[in-house]
């Protein structure tokens, strides 16, 4: 097969996506409901087999990440490690994990996997590239396997919605995203400054991440897709591509660059989004957005993201909550207005640097300012805590701020601990996937470079039917189609 020369036209595309976005519309409830209702909270906590057994989990995608998700999930000393597949076993990344469980069954193919071992395996971990979360996840939960999913869950907005749908249809799997921030002490603190009226009345918030990412040296006046190189002997690059449009092999696609295009990955914004508006988007109740406007998109094509974005999504009013403007930042000097009194900003030594083949170091750490009727505050990434500026206002404050409760487990004992019953998940699809939705109307606006507007009751695009159509994205690939039709 050849690669595709071009990028596919707004008339091509809008015959074959804009049917299946048609899903998406006021009938979603129903929908949900035809697949087997929406459970209970209690449901949705299967014990496994004991209080000594341990938890049989299969890891797909054994590198880099990947690996990291399984070692973490393997030393909470509750699981056992009985299968690992990646489409590239032989690289240097799955030898490594592999000569940790040589006991685990090995595969290429995750279908092949389910098929010889489905009644083995307990939950699954998932740390593969965006664009194969979806048919990894649809098929374990299908087959009542839990699933650890690494963020953002989903490349496109239909993508999550079927996959939190699939949540209600099997309320016994239990589900998590991998934005660790969720068990970590960000999470507990914004949720007791919530309660504690600490944090109210937010109007505005602003989250930045301006590190070098791989894109920002590439040449933005690209016109085609990166020509054809040799698969790596022993990848399975068929498998790789999952659902996708079909694209010849480039080492700009794997093993890393793949979050760079659209085709495949969600960008700065799906990669620490998650990591930097999850407790803002859970406890401020932001749902999905009205409005979505790019202010700026430096080097904009149509293959990989901008080198630059500034985009603003616009909440409305929630109950008693005002309403509320985001703004995203993101490219190495893209760096936001900061309040008086903003200080040095503090970077968490347990956070992973984001810096990415380059020796510069970041303008600014990854981070948020909320903006308050009364107070304003500025926080960092995954659990890093939350300060009130300007010092004065912290120290006026100080005597009433309630005390925080630590944590009872990291993210992923929180995901065994789940899987055996003994606790609820932090971030499970029904919490995380809207913020994936967010993520992908972002992704929208920086691929079409003109403002949205959203319905929230028929989740549709009402003012750009091209757009509206990127909501389901390209039809999937022949031999891919069952995935999507849950």
């Amino acid at each position: 097969m050849s690669k595709p020369k071009s990028t596919l036209s707004r008339r091509d595309f809008l015959k074959t996506a804009g049917a299946a976005t048609a899903g998406l519309m006021v009938a979603g409830p129903a929908i949900a409901a035809a697949m087997g209702g929406t459970g209970t909270t209690e449901a949705r906590n299967r014990r496994i087999k004991g209080a000594n057994a341990k938890l049989n989990v299969a890891a797909i995608g054994i590198g880099y990440r990947g690996a990291d998700i399984i070692n973490e999930i393997y030393n909470t000393g509750r699981v056992k490690v009985v299968a690992l597949c990646d489409v590239d076993p032989e690289s240097a990344e799955s030898r490594k994990t592999i000569a940790k469980f040589p006991k685990a069954k090995l595969f290429r193919d995750f279908r092949s996997m389910f098929d010889q071992m489905a009644g083995d395996i307990d939950a699954v971990t998932v740390g593969t590239p965006d664009h194969s979360h979806f048919p990894i996840t649809m098929l374990a939960m299908s087959l009542g396997k839990h699933v650890y999913v690494e963020k953002p869950m989903a490349r496109t907005f239909r993508e999550a919605e079927l996959m939190m749908m699939a949540a209600e249809k099997y309320p016994t799997v239990v589900t998590q995203v991998g934005n660790q921030g969720h068990s970590q002490a960000n999470y507990f603190q914004f949720k007791a400054w919530l309660e504690a009226g600490i944090i109210k009345d937010i109007t505005a918030v602003t989250a930045h991440m301006n590190d070098v990412r791989r894109w920002h040296s590439w040449d933005t006046s690209i016109g085609k897709y990166p020509p054809a190189e040799p698969v790596p002997e022993g990848m399975d690059w068929e498998t790789w591509l999952m659902a996708r449009p079909y694209h010849d092999f480039s080492h700009l696609y794997h093993p890393g660059d793949w979050r760079s295009w659209y085709d495949f990955g969600m960008g700065a914004l799906g990669d620490w989004g998650a990591h930097i508006i999850d407790t803002v988007h859970e406890f401020l109740e932001l749902g999905l957005p009205y409005e979505v406007e790019p202010l700026k998109l430096e080097g904009r094509n149509d293959y990989f993201f901008p080198q630059a974005s500034t985009i603003r999504f616009r909440f409305p009013s929630r109950g008693s909550m005002p309403p509320l403007d985001l703004t995203w930042y993101d490219g190495a000097d893209n760096i936001p207005p900061l309040p008086d009194g903003y200080g040095e900003q503090e970077v968490d030594p347990d956070i992973p640097v984001s810096i990415v083949n380059s020796d510069e170091p970041s303008k600014l750490a990854p981070g948020k300012i909320l903006y308050g009727k009364e107070l304003t505050f500025k926080g960092g990434t995954h659990g890093t805590t939350l300060s009130i500026i300007p010092e004065d206002k912290a120290r006026d404050i100080a005597p009433k701020l309630p005390e925080v409760p630590d944590s009872p487990s990291n993210h992923f004992e929180n995901f065994v601990n789940a899987c055996m019953g003994e606790e609820q998940t932090r971030s499970p699809f029904q919490i995380h996937g809207p913020l994936s939705q967010v993520f992908s109307l972002g992704v929208i606006v920086q691929r079409i470079g003109e403002k949205i507007i959203f319905d929230r009751r028929t989740k549709q695009i009402t003012n750009n039917s091209f757009a509206n159509a990127l909501l389901a994205g390209e039809p999937p690939r022949r031999g891919w189609e069952e995935f999507y039709k849950r």
